[in-house]
């Protein structure tokens, strides 16, 4: 199945406990790779979330953003460095004495200085029971965000699909058209190396039988037969990795690289005047696929 590796999804649920807003976004990249940012609240949901993308996604840079606001007000901690305040105070004291400053260290000379009063917020109670509620809503809303993620990436494979099948046809098209120059370059190849022997045979004695094997095996060099069959099987492969439900991204990729090679073959075996126009267009047409396949999961 070709579906898109880039997908974009939000949504936020709310409930008498919280509000929960989910965001996770997709982009390319070779292999699974899952990025979270969730409230240490939920810490706890870690692994579960992360199983749960690597279960739904095969591939991409995967980013999911967690942020959880609790009805329950929090009350914050206000904690005081009494070692740094007096070290602080002392310091002070000793300066003043010397006539470098003047004046009392004031509130607000300590709340400016981060290592003398640190302030954290801090849950009034911990309720087992609205913690286990909290991270079943979590893992519900992760759910239906991966869901409209995958919509979202189905779609985008669906463009991908279409584009990527027009030039599959057009690429059969050319291979087609390969074989025909090809068969006809090869025809071409051994009535000029008859007319070249005929001409000299004129001059000295020739083996007739013998210039004829040579003048075969020469001209079957140029055979491309092997090649198309094998590029019309990666054409027929290529539909059914697209028409199966697993995710084909790398395998397409491995398919167009193969590809690649066959028609590589064919421009170095292939004699005839149209042959180099061709293999330049196949070329292209194989280049700009690669750059599609690499969004494909």
């Amino acid at each position: 199945m070709i579906k898109s590796m880039t997908g974009f999804a939000s949504l936020t649920r709310e409930d008498e406990r919280a509000t929960l807003a989910v965001t996770v976004r997709s982009v390319n990249h070779r292999f699974l790779d899952v990025q979270l940012r969730m409230p240490q609240l939920l810490a706890e949901l870690e692994p579960r979330v992360r199983a749960l993308l690597q279960k739904r996604l095969g591939r991409g840079r995967v980013e999911l953003q967690i942020s959880v606001q609790l009805r329950q007000q929090s009350t914050p901690t206000v904690e005081l460095n009494e070692e740094f305040v007096n070290a602080l105070s002392a310091a002070i004291d000793r300066a003043r004495e010397r006539g470098l400053v003047s004046g009392t260290l004031t509130p607000g000379d300590l709340l400016r200085l981060p290592q003398a009063i640190t302030v954290r917020e801090r849950q009034a109670d911990t309720d087992p029971v609205l913690e286990a509620q909290l991270g079943t809503g979590v893992e519900a809303a992760v759910e239906m965000a991966v869901a409209d993620l995958e919509a979202m990436r189905v779609r985008e494979g669906d463009h991908l699909r279409a584009d990527l099948d027009a030039r599959l046809a057009m690429l059969a098209a050319l291979i087609e058209r390969l074989r025909v120059a090809a068969d006809e370059g090869r025809g071409d190849l051994e009535a000029r190396l008859h007319d070249r022997i005929r001409d000299l045979s004129m001059e000295l004695p020739v083996d007739q039988a013998m210039v004829a094997q040579e003048v075969v095996r020469t001209a079957a060099r140029s055979d491309i037969t092997e090649e198309v069959t094998r590029f019309r099987a990666h054409i027929a492969h290529w539909t059914t990795l697209a028409d199966g439900e697993e995710p084909c991204g790398r395998k397409l990729d491995f398919l167009l690289q193969e590809m690649n090679r066959e028609i590589n073959t064919i421009g170095s075996k292939a004699d005839g005047v149209r042959i180099s126009e061709l293999i330049i267009g196949a070329k292209a047409e194989l280049e700009r696929m690669r750059e599609q396949v690499q969004n494909v999961e």
